[in-house]
């Protein structure tokens, strides 16, 4: 239940306590290319921010529970409170999230966002790699979550995108979270580290050596690690039939 409570603040409106980057360091400007920053309008009625990764021209992969009635995506930024040269902003035309997502076990979070237009690939504008089926990243790896998410519990969105190192962990580390499915998803974040992603970081990418491995899902309110990714491989049937219909 604590995890569905973390998982349902990150949508919180400005000011509400909505999640970012804890531990982390500011990104190099522009050093990833492929981040999303989305600003969802909320059935609600309330503004909310997710992150995201482009994967192609026409499409951005983020969370399912970053839905809303509406989502503007801007691509090319690092401080998302200014309006940067680099920045395209592209309203989204259609959300796709996975047709068995459920909100109460967190499993298949994922979705795919068709632009209204394609994005024009710049240097500060380019999209990420996908794994393979096969390509079933293991415990004990480095890797890296970016957003712009809360910098602590208590703390602010960052205006500027930032990055942290987290490990992969073996699935008893997850064994807290009862929904947790090995398969489908990833324990990511050593509990001994003040690491993570947190509110305001859903949607976002984790990163091993250049490929797009796991979608920030849910974790824990007090933000101590690990947390829980979607599984992109285990996906990517499922998005190549997406993108090759919508062509």
């Amino acid at each position: 239940m604590q995890a569905l409570l973390f998982l349902l603040s990150l949508l919180l409106p400005p000011g509400a306590g909505a999640e970012e980057i804890i531990g982390g360091v500011e990104s190099k400007p522009h050093s990833r290319p492929y981040m999303a920053h989305l600003e969802v309008l909320t059935d609600g009625g309330f503004t909310a921010s997710c992150g995201g990764f482009l994967i192609s021209e026409e499409f951005v992969m983020t969370a399912a529970h970053c839905k809303g009635r509406e989502i503007t995506v801007t691509l090319g930024a690092h401080d998302v409170s200014k309006t940067e040269s680099t920045q395209q902003k592209i309203k989204v035309k259609k959300q796709i999230a996975h047709p068995q997502y459920s909100l109460y076990s967190n499993l298949h979070d994922i979705m795919l966002l068709k632009l209204q237009r394609k994005a024009k690939l710049t240097p500060a504008v380019s999209t990420i790699a996908l794994p393979s089926p096969s390509d079933f990243i293991i415990p004990g790896k480095m890797c890296r979550a970016a957003g712009w998410g809360r910098t602590g519990v208590t703390q602010p969105t960052s205006e500027r995108l930032m990055e942290v190192k987290l490990r992969i962990m073996a699935k008893q580390a997850c064994k807290s979270y009862k929904k947790f499915n090995y398969d489908l998803q990833v324990c990511v974040g050593s509990p001994r580290k003040t690491r993570s992603a947190y509110r305001g970081d859903s949607g976002g990418p984790l990163l091993c050596a250049g490929v797009a491995h796991g979608i920030v899902s849910y974790g824990r309110l007090d933000a101590k690690p690990p947390a829980v990714f979607t599984r992109i491989s285990a996906y990517v049937p499922w998005i190549n039939a997406v993108i090759r219909a919508s062509s």
